[in-house]
């Protein structure tokens, strides 16, 4: 049975007189709880403070599919005291009874009158919260970075899965070609050319090289109808996968006449497999290309991940703003495309400042991020920088709905988000603010309404280490 010996167990309650632990005990709810059993969940209304009589209590926080474990509690332990004193309405964690647990409830109003009446409480409590603060701040600035880290992984895996596989399905393909271009040079060799022939040959296969770099790209329907044309010539002319030649011959901007003048020069007797050595000449080299753009966009993927982290850079330098933007627009491209399009107004004569450059291209991460998620994947993001004297601004816009004004002021705040529960720790903003105000004393300042959302992020352009 509960009673004032038992509560003058608890460390907190110590140094409580008889009286008030008398008026505590008629405010205090008791609960028990089995092994596995919820006590409060994420979004349940944050009413009551819980000291843990018996048993072990584990807190968690949901992080889309997964519970991410934010500390265990023991006996004798306040807890569920930070959204009371933070002024929230509901806990943003999970309670769980790990073994068989024993709680008692206090209700708000009974909490606050405890805090004002007594003041050894107080001083506990506050150095308590200050503490775990400190501790749920670290460990939730360490999960955004992991959250951010996996938003990168994700895209930088979906855009390098695009050259890869298109590098690797090339390189089948040129296998084939190979397969097929060797045979049929050693076949030419063999036949019975005079040496004007065969000098023709080779600079037939430079001229076809050559027209293929300059050929203008056609629209559709002329490619079409060029392509049909030249596989009615060669047809008439029983030239085997006469279609399939046509194709590579139009792209590489090869018409009639030219055929004409091939024809000519080698007869019709080898016209067929000097045609077919040239289409597949042409689509070896195309293949190529397709696998040199396929290697190059790789790079440039993986020079803008070193750029975006500042991989073997110290970590405060002088950086140039605008890099780390678009490394940082790069390694969102795959949200990007879905429909939304990024309007740049760099000012060019902007100077490189000093800067913690990893932590910043993570403010832009998370602004941009976030204008994306709030316009659902459609509208307008507006960059914009300017010098103004001693300090850097960096604008970021969007076009989507807006943030209602009676919640503006509080975006800031750690813990705080628009979003549902399990959506989101609400730390994005707050990292940003931590960043550009704490880290480099800048100032970050927003502005929004229906259709248009700004974030005014100011730095200075020299900052000390």
């Amino acid at each position: 049975m509960l009673d004032i010996n038992t509560l003058r167990q608890v460390p907190l309650f110590t140094k409580l007189p008889e009286q008030r632990l008398q008026w505590l005990l008629e405010q205090i709810t008791e609960i028990w709880l089995e092994p596995g059993e919820i006590h409060r969940q994420e979004g349940d209304p944050a009413n009551h403070v819980f000291v843990l009589l018996e048993g072990e209590i584990r807190i968690t926080q949901k992080e889309g599919n997964q519970e991410v474990l934010l500390v265990t509690f023991k006996p004798k332990t306040l807890f569920g005291e930070l959204p009371v004193l933070m002024g929230e309405k509901n806990f943003w964690v999970t309670g769980k009874a790990v073994t068989r647990s024993h709680i008692l409830e206090l209700p708000n109003e009974a909490f606050w009158e405890l805090l004002s009446s007594c003041t050894c409480v107080m001083t506990d409590i506050l150095q308590t919260m200050a503490t775990r603060l400190q501790t749920v701040q670290s460990i939730s600035q360490h999960r955004e970075k992991l959250v951010s880290l996996g938003t990168l992984a994700a895209g930088l895996a979906h855009e390098l899965n695009n050259p890869a596989s298109a590098g690797r399905r090339a390189a089948g393909q040129l296998r084939q070609t190979v397969q097929v271009l060797q045979p049929l040079t050693i076949k030419l060799n063999q036949q019975q050319m005079n040496d004007a022939q065969k000098a023709f040959l080779s600079e037939l296969q430079e001229d076809a090289i050559q027209r293929a770099k300059t050929a203008a790209k056609l629209d559709p329907l002329t490619q079409s109808d060029r392509e049909d044309e030249i596989t009615q010539w060669l047809e008439d002319r029983n030239i085997n996968n006469a279609w399939k030649l046509a194709d590579n011959l139009v792209t590489a901007g090869i018409d009639i006449d030219w055929l004409l003048n091939v024809q000519q020069k080698v007869g019709d007797l080898l016209l067929g497999d000097v045609l077919t050595w040239i289409q597949v000449t042409l689509q070896e080299l195309d293949l190529l290309e397709e696998i040199e753009h396929s290697t190059d966009r790789i790079s440039t993927l993986v020079q803008a991940v070193k750029d975006y982290s500042y991989m073997d850079q110290a970590p405060l330098q002088e950086i140039d703003i605008h890099e780390g933007l678009e490394s940082t627009i790069t390694i969102l491209n795959h949200k990007l495309k879905q429909g939304v399009t990024v309007k740049r107004e760099y000012d060019c004569h902007t100077p490189r400042i000093s800067a913690y450059g990893s932590e910043l291209n993570q403010v832009w991460t998370n602004l941009i991020d976030n204008a994306i998620d709030a316009m659902n994947g459609q509208g307008e993001i507006k960059i914009r920088t300017v010098c103004e004297n001693d300090f850097l601004l960096v604008e970021i816009a969007d076009n989507g709905p807006g943030i209602p004004p009676e919640i503006q002021s509080h975006i800031f705040e750690p813990f705080f988000t628009t979003k549902g529960v399990g959506q989101g720790t609400g730390l994005g903003l707050h990292t940003v603010y931590r960043v550009v105000v704490g880290q480099h004393l800048g100032d970050i300042r927003l502005f929004s309404q229906p259709g248009k959302t700004k974030f005014q992020i100011r730095l200075p352009t020299t900052l000390s280490s």
